[in-house]
């Protein structure tokens, strides 16, 4: 009989698809199979591309999306079971994969850009905590959110803080310890979404909000993003020093002198980015 040949491997699709639409970067989350799950190397892919973003000047929003019937299942629970055979049970890989999630989420809110969930399905435990720390989000009528985590007896601990950072405590509370989802009705009118739209409109409509953000001065909404989340952390007096502090700074900004101009001449205004 003739030796068969070997096949060569398939070659895996990427697991972060990354495309420009005008001055919009669109990522989309591309393990559909996986629902999207969080693994280490999709974690990696995400904060490696916000990364790159961060200092792209042609870039001057972000939208994520995913490919699939879920947004994100959250971590990769078949990758971090894998680790129980190590010599410590996983607590090190364990402990490695929460911060770099953490990091990575960081990411998000840090980059000077505005960034937005375009979400078509499901979004739990660590995909809802994606949500969280988006600038703003777009969902599809069909979508849902859960922290779920308590159902495995693994409370959902990092989600929680930028669920709880976006959310009344209450509200908050009840998805953490119930794990019951909520519809994305439900999650617009506790301020975790900002629209609901048509199932299968929630792309475009999330690339049409982040083009709007993208016609304003690259420079103020920096310094806007920067200074929303600062605050967000201060008392209420050192909200108000600091905030006064960024108004004065952004008031001698070329682009507010350029912008306060153009209002007063009654014509659009020509950004200068600074």
């Amino acid at each position: 009989m003739p030796a068969q040949t070997a096949r060569a491997p398939t070659a895996q699709p990427p697991i972060l698809l990354q495309e420009n639409v005008g001055s919009i970067r669109l990522l989309t989350l591309n393990r559909p199979v996986a629902r999207n799950s969080l693994s280490e190397g999709l974690i990696a892919e995400l904060h490696g591309a916000l990364k790159q973003i961060h200092d792209d000047n042609s870039v001057r929003a972000v939208v994520i999306a995913a490919n699939g019937p879920a947004f994100s299942a959250g971590h990769d629970m078949k990758e971090l079971t894998a680790r129980r055979s190590d010599a410590d049970r996983g607590r090190a890989y364990f402990r490695q994969i929460m911060n770099a999630c953490s990091a990575m989420m960081q990411a998000v809110v840090l980059l000077p850009k505005p960034v937005v969930a375009a979400v078509q399905g499901i979004a739990t435990a660590a995909g809802c905590q994606l949500v969280a720390s988006c600038d703003l989000a777009v969902a599809s009528e069909a979508a849902g959110f859960a922290t779920p985590g308590v159902d495995i007896g693994l409370f959902c601990s990092t989600p929680m803080v930028a669920l709880s950072r976006n959310i009344p405590r209450k509200q908050a509370m009840e998805m953490l310890l119930t794990g019951e989802p909520i519809s994305a009705a439900t999650a617009r009118n506790i301020g975790l979404v900002n629209r609901v739209v048509a199932a299968g409109t929630e792309r475009d409509a999330a690339i049409a909000l982040a083009q709007k953000v993208a016609l304003k001065s690259a420079y103020t909404v920096k310094l806007g993003k920067e200074a929303f989340y600062r605050q967000a952390e201060m008392s209420l007096a050192d909200a108000y020093r600091y905030a006064a502090e960024v108004m004065t700074e952004n008031m001698m900004a070329r682009d507010a002198e350029e912008g306060i101009g153009a209002f007063i001449e009654k014509r659009d205004p020509k950004w200068q980015d600074k």
